[in-house]
């Protein structure tokens, strides 16, 4: 296990507090770009309870929803970084719009001055995409939407917001994805489409690591394991506080976790003094809470993507023994 700032060590603890020895990130101002709901939003709050000054986007909000038609805002999301000890900024952005992202930065600058993490969590594909439907076959138009959602986003992005972080030495960008690159090397995901979005954001990572490293920064991918967001809840018609009921019908899902887990992983390495060793990597949640001691909410520490491997994806029986 590395070496951890002592002021992360109180952050695992279920009731994160509001003094300084329980913020690491006080002072810090971070940007979770498509922070609504699922990770995203349970990366800001984990930001917000380190003491984080948090701006979260995206295309829902309390006066508007975007096509996903969910109750879930970007107001919500900062309402809880605010509540969980930091401060929440809500901007409505559209991160296909390289004008509002310019507008976003520069509300940034204006009021902060400066730019220490950027998670780059943009997707919105959830209906876009045909499950194992083949490219040729594939609605095209939903197709090159998933791709412009995924990936270009994460650039629009990150062509504005680099130059702001790049002020102050030590900035970190999480690129967030879905799989790890050894994972999606030897396994197609989904579909030509989503194949394509999330190994692609995988590769952002690593040439945004050869371009930041030099420059005092550090670019990482991101994987959670299997989340339990609002969709997927809802989905298996289960709560957070009730969610083992699905079990039943989804064994597997036993191994899944809160999206406040891979939050917890991102403070990780924002707070990691040598989070350089990082850079240009892939990385999941469950391979950090092994690195860095955190847990999920429940005290258990998942690691999905070696369970995918070593059971799921064998067809063994459900069993999370070792894993949690």
């Amino acid at each position: 296990m590395s070496g951890l700032p002592v002021t992360l060590e109180a952050t695992r603890s279920h009731g994160i507090g509001r003094s300084d020895m329980s913020a690491p990130l006080k002072g810090k101002v971070a940007l979770v770009a498509g922070a609504t709901r699922g990770a995203g939003r349970g990366m800001a709050v984990e930001l917000g309870a380190a003491g984080a000054t948090v701006y979260v986007t995206g295309r829902s909000t309390r006066a508007r929803r975007s096509e996903y038609d969910r109750p879930e805002t970007i107001e919500d999301t900062a309402d809880l970084v605010t509540g969980a000890g930091g401060q929440g900024v809500a901007v409505p952005t559209d991160h296909l719009d390289p004008a509002q992202v310019r507008a976003l930065v520069d509300r940034i600058a204006d009021e902060q001055g400066r730019l220490d993490v950027l998670v780059n969590d943009i997707w919105g594909g959830e209906k876009l995409f045909e499950w194992e439907s083949p490219l040729w076959e594939h609605d095209l138009d939903n197709g090159l939407r998933l791709l412009r959602l995924a990936v270009e986003t994460h650039a629009v992005t990150s062509h504005h917001a680099l130059p702001l972080m790049l002020r102050n030495p030590g900035g970190l960008v999480v690129e967030v994805t879905d799989g790890t690159a050894d994972y999606n090397a030897e396994n197609y995901r989904v579909n030509f489409f989503y194949d394509l979005a999330k190994t692609s954001v995988l590769r952002m990572a690593f040439a945004l690591g050869q371009e930041l490293g030099p420059r005092g920064a550090t670019a990482v991918a991101l994987t959670p394991g299997w989340l339990r967001s609002e969709m997927m809840l809802d989905i298996y018609g289960v709560r957070e506080d009730n969610w083992r009921d699905a079990l039943e019908r989804v064994p597997h899902f036993a191994i899944s976790e809160t999206p406040r887990y891979v939050g917890r992983a991102v403070v990780a390495l924002a707070a990691d003094p040598d989070v350089a060793r990082w850079n240009g990597r892939s990385l999941s949640s469950g391979g950090l809470a092994r690195e860095y001691g955190f847990t999920d909410l429940d005290g258990s520490r998942p690691d999905a993507w070696r369970y995918l491997v070593e059971v799921q994806d064998r067809g063994k029986p459900a069993d999370t023994t070792g894993y949690r």
